[in-house]
């Protein structure tokens, strides 16, 4: 079938996969590249302006027969909306969401808010084509480049400043974008080198979770108060700042209970936070103390190896109160208005873990923490 492309209006040849032919000719096609040992397919002209879900759908279908992985990745990303990827991304393994991303900061700043807007949406690394699928910012325009539209090979060297392409590398990486190099590399510079194998970001971009945009971090306040046989909460989270805002039980079923995550703290204890909408529309975060419990003092560590990833969640200016998920006696979703905060102790009911899902979960009830306003409580 004839079809045109939005960035090549001068016609695009396309096959039709409404009908057996076009689907057995795609089939052949992609068994002959898993023959010849390819792993990575781009499909261009299906998404954004040129959406054709029918299309994505079958070329995922036919690369899901095949024996061996192949990584898919569709465009362009001009006009892409989350809504649009959520009908989308678990087809395919990358997914452009933006234009073109050439070498100056106008293009580059402009990823900033789309990253954002598809971080908060749990676009990063959700389920995709026998695995997971990325948002794809574009490749990285460093080094020794060409013009856009210029028929000519590379001949300059890229437009943006040493701090530019390092702030432009920095937001690929915590978005955890792929990292494609758009570069000339028969003339790698050292520099530009340093930047592409930073090894700091390379690991952010491979092994952090639940990336989000942090709009306030507020500040800590620490306790020196020791107890005998009780835990102490060397760096809790000040709550008094967090506009009504509090912390309730429910199912892990709801979807209110995601979006927990871990917030590192350097030489001090981890964060648990979560961020939340306020009144006015803006994102704050809601964080409180991570602290492993202790058994008779604060240098006997707990042995128990399934208790290792539990942990208590501590506040101050509350004589070193812990989030307690039942005052008394063990409650059912539906009796669970409220947990409470009291003196921290060895017990399943300041007990807390956090699951790959994003659920902040009690051991003592298994229900799951959310954050809501105290008005609704």
């Amino acid at each position: 079938t004839h079809k045109t492309c939005a960035w090549m209006p001068h016609g695009f040849m396309s096959v039709n996969t409404d009908i057996g032919a076009g689907r057995a000719f795609l089939r052949s096609l992609y068994r002959q590249y898993a023959d010849w040992g390819v792993d990575f397919v781009k499909v261009d002209c299906i998404f954004g302006t040129d959406y054709s879900p029918e299309e994505v759908i079958t070329v995922s279908q036919l690369l899901r027969e095949l024996d061996r992985p192949i990584v898919l990745s569709i465009s362009p990303g001009t006009e892409v909306t989350v809504p649009l990827a959520e009908n989308i991304s678990e087809h395919v393994n990358m997914y452009r969401i933006t234009g073109d991303d050439w070498d100056n900061w106008k293009d580059v700043s402009s990823h900033f808010t789309v990253s954002s807007a598809f971080s908060a949406a749990n676009k990063i690394g959700a389920t995709g084509l026998r695995g997971k699928s990325w948002p794809d910012l574009d490749m990285l325009p460093f080094g020794w480049l060409t013009d856009p539209g210029v028929n000519q090979g590379p001949h300059r060297p890229c437009n943006l400043t040493f701090d530019e392409q390092k702030a432009q590398m920095t937001l690929w990486s915590m978005a955890k974008s792929p990292l494609i190099y758009g570069g000339d590399l028969r003339h790698l510079d050292n520099s530009t080198f340093g930047i592409i194998t930073n090894p700091t970001l390379l690991k952010i971009n491979y092994y952090s979770k639940n990336n989000m945009e942090f709009h306030y971090v507020y500040g800590e306040t620490s306790s020196n108060t020791r107890h005998s046989g009780h835990l102490s909460s060397r760096y809790p989270v000040n709550l008094t700042k967090h506009d009504g805002m509090v912390v309730g039980l429910t199912s892990c079923t709801n979807g209110q209970a995601n979006g927990w995550f871990v917030f590192p703290q350097d030489g001090k204890s981890d964060h648990i936070c979560r961020i939340y909408e306020t009144e006015n529309g803006k994102n704050a975060s809601f964080c409180l103390g991570k602290t492993k419990p202790l058994l008779a003092s604060d240098d006997d560590i707990m042995e128990k190896e399934e208790d290792q990833t539990k942990f208590h969640l501590a506040v101050a200016d509350i004589n070193d109160s812990c989030l307690d998920a039942s005052a008394s006696r063990r409650r059912t979703a539906s009796e669970v208005k409220l947990p409470m905060f009291s003196r921290c102790k060895w017990h399943a009911k300041q007990m807390w873990e956090l699951n790959d899902k994003g659920n902040l979960m009690s051991s003592y009830s298994r229900l799951c923490a959310t954050v809501e306003s105290s008005k609704e409580a």
